[in-house]
């Protein structure tokens, strides 16, 4: 019998897996300029800077068939890694898609799928230029690897927050994890009734959110247009306070973001409740909206201060100030990051 210790990847959890990994690699190609660590690898173009990210879907963890059409599975495999490098402040050009495939998939089922992933590749002007395809005993797989380039001197790390450097957000928050509510819920009473119809129609919004989400290179176009270039920036995929907390962590920064300024979307707000579930909770904790969270020095804040979809969250602070919350009573609590966990 073995006495090597066995460790749980759920004890050390996803990030503390990808740090154990980390340790491991240093990059020696002299062009390698990011490795792991942020939204996407930066390599050295020369004039510019390579992006290269790559994400993976599997059925029964990140999406349910059952409820997710497959055009929507397609296009959402791509907007995830479109999303990664906006957070960059990239612009997006080419993706590869691979396939693991069950025999109960048909060729019409596969069009389906690339009639999204065709869809994305329109709507962001990117090119599906490769990949791979081959049977699966576990239901469907995709990975998406997207490429993209920024200039060498607008590409933006999650390293480069400074203090008192205003923390922002797009979009609102919260959404895409109450549709999941929502879909999740719809897909009970049919399992437990087959001949009820899913009453959808005044949840559209966040069933769309989670359904098809956006990547905001709408955002990155704008950055450019305003002369913007932001100090730090990731995507939101796990959660407002998960991702918070990985600027800080890089940055070397503590973070309050206040509770009052939370953007919320009316419905998400409504159905949330409807659940009987904190609005708030899901603005921080939710996932999978997609939208930008970034930091901009105080002297851009005219810039942005009156724009109707980037909203000023809270400011960058000390380490030694931590992570906190300031709720509506002026109460500041300890921010707390209970996102989405892969294991």
């Amino acid at each position: 019998m073995s006495d090597e210790k066995r460790t749980e990847i759920g004890e050390i959890g996803e990030f503390g897996l990808i740090d154990r990994i980390a340790e491991k690699f240093s990059p020696t190609n002299e062009k390698t300029v990011k490795g792991i660590g942020d939204d996407t690898a930066v390599y050295d173009l020369g004039d510019k800077y390579l992006l290269i990210t790559t994400d993976m879907l599997l059925e029964g963890v990140h999406f349910d068939l059952s409820y997710m059409p497959l055009p929507h599975l397609g296009y959402k495999a791509v907007a995830v890694n479109i999303s990664d490098i906006a957070a960059m402040n990239g612009k997006p050009t080419q993706i590869t898609v691979n396939l693991g495939l069950s025999n109960r998939f048909s060729v019409e089922a596969v069009e389906a799928l690339y009639e999204g992933i065709k869809a994305a590749c329109d709507e962001y002007d990117v090119d599906l230029v490769g990949g791979d395809t081959t049977s699966s005993s576990s239901g469907l797989i995709i990975s998406v690897t997207a490429l993209g380039e920024v200039d060498r001197d607008k590409v933006v790390y999650r390293n480069g927050a400074m203090e008192s450097d205003i923390l922002c957000v797009t979009g609102d928050l919260g959404g895409a994890f109450v549709g999941l509510q929502v879909l999740e819920r719809e897909k009970a009473e049919y399992m437990a009734n087959p001949d009820m119809q899913p009453k959808l129609d005044k949840y559209d919004y966040v069933v769309g959110r989670q359904l098809k989400p956006k990547a905001r290179m709408d955002i990155i176009h704008e950055f450019k247009d305003l002369g913007i270039q932001p100090t730090s920036m990731i995507d939101v995929s796990d959660g407002l306070a998960s991702e918070a907390f990985h600027l800080c962590k890089q940055s070397g920064l503590g973070v309050a973001i206040y509770e009052d300024k939370l953007p919320i979307e009316k419905q998400a707000y409504e159905t949330a409740a409807e659940f009987s579930i904190d609005p708030n909770s899901c603005a921080l904790n939710g996932g999978e909206d997609y939208e930008l969270l970034f930091t901009i020095g105080q002297d851009d804040f005219e810039k942005i201060k009156n724009h109707s979809d980037i909203h000023t969250i809270g400011y960058m602070q000390s380490k030694s100030k931590g992570r906190t919350f300031v709720t509506r009573s002026q109460n500041v609590v300890e921010l707390q990051a209970q996102g989405w966990k892969h294991f």
